[in-house]
């Protein structure tokens, strides 16, 4: 993979961001009391705080940040065991290996954050979800 910083592939991530690139150091974040805000008033949205998978041996691994949410109008949800979790860390908002319906989804929130969504190679996405 082509970066626009240095670090390891561990899955795709795209962010939504007020910083001119995700990853920098400087620049304007997104606060958790914005973050929590939004999702208290988005109906598809739901805070959770945590991220709980099974892996293939069948152990359950779980992550737990404050800033972890739910999007729980995906077209997939319930079809599968695929869960949308949008997860804040470090002023900017993540979802990893996101499909089109969701970065359609992350640019609508962008919006209302005064913000934009961001892949990890630096490209930008439309409300379309598509590449600009």
């Amino acid at each position: 993979m082509n970066y626009c910083m240095d670090g390891a592939a561990m899955g795709y991530e795209t962010h939504i961001t007020r910083k001119e690139n995700w990853f920098d150091k400087d620049g304007p974040v997104i606060t958790i009391a914005e973050w929590e805000q939004l999702v208290a008033e988005d109906a598809e949205m739901r805070m959770d705080g945590f991220a709980e998978a099974t892996s293939p041996s069948g152990e359950i691994i779980r992550i737990e940040n404050e800033g972890i949410a739910v999007w729980t109008s995906h077209a997939n949800r319930g079809e599968s065991d695929d869960v949308v979790w949008f997860s804040f860390r470090r002023g900017k908002i993540t979802v990893k290996n996101a499909d089109v319906e969701v970065l359609i989804k992350m640019g609508e929130i962008a919006r209302r954050l005064s913000a934009k969504v961001q892949g990890d190679e630096c490209e930008l996405y439309d409300e379309r979800g598509q590449v600009q």
